[in-house]
């Protein structure tokens, strides 16, 4: 068993970039040596800025060596009526690579044909690795590739060297202008190279001994952290680091050999908001706060460097003095916003463009306005100090969301969006809840991200989705593979997450069509409203679907949910919460010992049902009953009908499921003595609508016809 090493050298290359090459790497190296039928024991891989590194541990050296016998076409076809090979037996052997002194005669059940026995494989690692490798590194995707010189080779920056050996032996191949070798670089100014690896396992320990470069970003990553502990310790007692996770992510991806350093900044600018602050030197400067032990903000802020400097003062200087420059201009800002007001910002927003044909920022606010007070009458949102009137505090929030686009602060600073009018809005003495919604409109922002804490907040972010997901479907602005440049997918989720931690019983499609009746008669749009609201539905219960299945339930469980249907065809997952409700009643109804049975007997009623000639109805004359049997069902549909409707309505999905299961063994023997597809057709008619009666409820539930029994 061997190890093989691949260092791809590049210029440094956007963080952005690392964790997704890794992971492609990795893919496809196991796929092609699987292809190959190269065993081996792991792959790992690492990443810089400067260079990605694929580990092969204990990969077989040479390929198994495999005999078939490849059958060709029968001998009397084979062969002339002279016994000479015919057309088709030479283009037979042709094809095989073979000779005539090669073939074999085989007999098989459909008689004598001739054949070739054939041995592939039995290559050396070396040779494959020589083949596969130029493949892979071309073939990597990047969202962004670059060609240099005179070269038609694509790559995320240009090439500088490639590293390939297994064990000790450098294996030699080209990629673009680059030939494969055995020697590596190392820093740019610390031990730049080139250094000789004599062995596979040597590459990381030679790069980190001369240059002391961490390849390993998991590593690299948790250095960073425990070197800038160990520095802000030092400071004063309770004095922590705020570490954000993407920004450490990025972080740790853009240095080779992590240093890091604490700078400061005058006391005078912490009279800017914390927020404002921290959004300045995260993410200008890609810094980090600190903060102490009663959580203010201290007059620091954590760097980190790729280079151990010669004189660290002078570096210091240098990222305060920039630090320094951009708190002066977030000051500016925020001391010429005080001076203005929402009332000012609000009519400023019908000159800012929303989206093309849907008007300005205005329109928008305005439609947020109606459709934020219609969602405030829906969940019953109480009214706060400045408004005692849910509805009318709801409706203020929707007109003056959007405002603090027009602060400095914000024009500046877009990613403070939503926070600077969260903060404007208490410097005006609104209420905190009022306030705090005016961030939350924002949220979530992932499919794991925080979710909004007030009903008002959770009005909000939902309305602002909802707008604009009618915009831009009306428009025909739908996501297609990976395009999503409204991050539409991201809102759809929203507005279910939303639904599903706040328990409101709002139908998508009632919600949607409340908010394309808030814009304008004269827009241009693509598709009709009933093609737009059902074009959008069906994207909002793939969404759902998708969510569902990534919280761990069975696809065909899902899909049997989501397909469940009232008896006008209409979905039921159009109710999000009752959805998951429905979701969540199967999965633990399909955990008891007779689901089997019971899921078994709604198929059997569900197919019989599709044979149906005419429409079917849950009215069934009881006079028509004729055994034992089909009158006891007759009172087992009573009863259990008295409870589905009572339960379902209230979404209280177990006692359904209960009620079926105490229903099912009448169903068995209604089908063990009674002949449902009878001659008479008012008999066959009505012990359809009889089965009806119970699946056209159940089918509410779910479509038991999409569960694999």
């Amino acid at each position: 068993m061997s190890h093989f090493v691949l260092e791809i050298g590049t210029e440094e290359i956007p963080a952005r970039f690392l964790q997704t090459t890794e992971k492609e790497l990795a893919e496809r190296f196991t796929a092609l040596l699987k292809e190959n039928r190269l065993g081996f024991e792991k792959i790992e891989t690492r990443s810089t800025p400067r260079r990605a590194i694929v580990h092969i541990y204990d990969l077989e050296k040479v390929q198994p060596i495999l005999e078939e016998n490849i059958i060709g076409p029968a001998v009397n076809i084979a062969y002339d009526k002279d016994g000479n090979l015919s057309k088709a037996g030479q283009g037979f052997i042709r094809g095989q690579g073979a000779e005539e002194k090669d073939i074999v005669r085989t007999q098989t059940e459909k008689g004598e044909y001739i054949s070739v026995n054939k041995k592939s494989g039995g290559k050396k690692a070396e040779e494959v690795l020589q083949e596969i490798c130029p493949q892979i590194i071309a073939a990597l995707p990047f969202p962004k590739r670059m060609r240099w010189g005179e070269e038609t080779f694509a790559y995320a920056r240009p090439l500088q060297w490639v590293l390939a050996m297994l064990d000790h032996l450098p294996i030699v191949f080209k990629v673009g202008d680059v030939v494969s070798s055995n020697q590596t670089y190392g820093h740019r100014v610390h031990g730049f190279g080139p250094f000789v690896i004599g062995h596979a396992d040597d590459l990381e320990e030679v790069l980190y001994e001369k240059s002391r470069i961490v390849c390993d970003s998991v590593k690299r990553r948790q250095y960073i952290i425990d070197m800038a502990n160990t520095l802000v310790a030092e400071l004063k007692e309770g004095a922590k680091i705020i570490w954000k996770n993407d920004l450490l992510d990025e972080v740790q991806g853009l240095v080779e050999k992590p240093v890091p350093v604490i700078c400061s900044f005058d006391e005078s600018f912490l009279e800017l908001p914390k927020e404002v602050i921290l959004t300045t030197i995260e993410h200008h400067q890609k810094c980090f706060g600190i903060q102490g032990q009663d959580r203010k903000l201290l007059n620091k802020f954590l760097t980190v460097l790729n280079i151990d400097p010669e004189d660290i003062e002078v570096v210091r200087a240098g990222w305060e003095r920039v630090v320094r420059a951009r708190l002066e201009d977030a000051r500016f800002y925020w001391k010429e916003d005080l001076k203005d007001s929402f009332e000012k910002w609000v009519p400023m927003l019908d000159s800012v463009i929303f989206l093309g044909p849907l008007g300005s920022m205005g329109d928008k606010s305005r439609r947020l306005e109606q459709l934020c007070g219609w969602l405030g009458e829906k969940v019953g949102l109480a009214g706060g100090d400045h408004l005692d009137n849910g509805v009318l505090l709801a409706q203020r929030a929707g007109r003056w969301c959007k405002a603090d686009l027009m602060s400095k602060m914000v024009g500046e600073f877009d990613t403070l969006q939503g926070t600077m009018g969260s903060i404007y809005a208490l410097k005006e003495g609104w209420e905190p809840p009022f306030a705090m919604a005016l961030t939350e409109q924002y949220l979530p922002t992932g499919p794991n991200s925080l979710l909004p804490m007030s009903d008002l907040g959770a009005c909000l972010s939902m309305a602002d989705k909802a707008d604009t997901l009618v915009g831009c479907f009306g428009l025909g602005n739908i996501p297609t593979g990976t395009a999503d440049p409204y991050a539409l997918r991201r809102a759809a989720l929203g507005i279910a997450r939303i639904l599903l931690e706040f328990g409101y019983e709002i139908p998508l499609s009632e919600l949607f069509e409340k908010a394309y009746s808030f814009y304008a008669d004269d827009i241009k749009w693509k598709f009709s409203k009933g093609e737009t609201l059902e074009k959008l539905l069906e994207f909002c219960q793939a969404r759902l679907k998708h969510y569902f299945v990534g919280e761990g339930s069975e696809t065909l469980v899902v899909d049997a949910v989501m397909n469940g249907r009232d008896t006008d065809g209409n979905l039921e997952a159009d109710n999000v919460w009752a959805t998951e409700k429905r979701l969540n009643t199967l999965k633990a109804f399909m955990r008891k010992e007779d689901f089997t049975e019971n899921a078994q007997v709604l198929k059997r009623m569900t197919n019989i049902l599709a044979k149906a000639e005419h429409s079917l109805s849950c009215a069934y004359d009881s006079s028509l009953l004729e055994s034992d049997a089909e009158k006891e069902l007759d009172k087992g549909i009573k009863a259990f009908s008295d409870v589905f409707d009572t339960n379902f309505a209230n979404n209280n999905f177990m006692p359904v499921m209960d009620a079926m299961a105490k229903l099912r063994p009448l169903v068995d023997a209604f089908f063990e003595s009674v002949m449902v597809m009878a001659e008479d057709k008012n008999v066959r008619q009505n012990r359809m609508n009889m089965l009806f009666a119970v699946m056209s409820r159940m089918n509410r539930m779910a479509d038991f016809a999409n569960l694999q029994i």
